[in-house]
């Protein structure tokens, strides 16, 4: 299940980041010198070197190694120049439908600020 109280608390393959190709290494750097953790670029399973999007571009996996105020960093990492999208979808959802094991449901509304 991924359902938890804070990112990352369940899910541990970090958040995809699509670069463009030849933006690779740099942005790699500049998360790990500004949000810390590790980035890798995602290799393909059945073909020879990283997954390549519908774009043309490149995965980034990025497994951060702390809870961040994620609308503030999704801005910034959108800023890094060559990044094209992240994983993160700040905001976007006002509820939430968890399939339980047991075949209930369980739900989550989206919390006033």
């Amino acid at each position: 299940r991924k359902k938890s109280e804070s990112l990352g608390e369940q899910w541990k393959k970090g958040i995809p980041i699509e670069v463009i190709p030849m933006a690779y290494v740099p942005v790699t750097r500049a998360l790990t010198k500004n949000f810390g953790g590790a980035a890798e670029l995602r290799m393909a399973v059945s073909k020879a070197g990283p997954v390549v999007t519908d774009n043309g571009n490149f995965i980034l996996d990025w497994k951060f190694d702390k809870v961040h105020e994620w609308s503030e960093v999704n801005t910034a990492i959108k800023m890094i120049p060559g990044v094209v999208e992240t994983g993160l979808f700040i905001d976007m959802a006002e509820v939430v439908y968890f399939g339980m094991e047991d075949g209930s449901v369980s739900v989550r509304e989206k919390q006033p600020r």
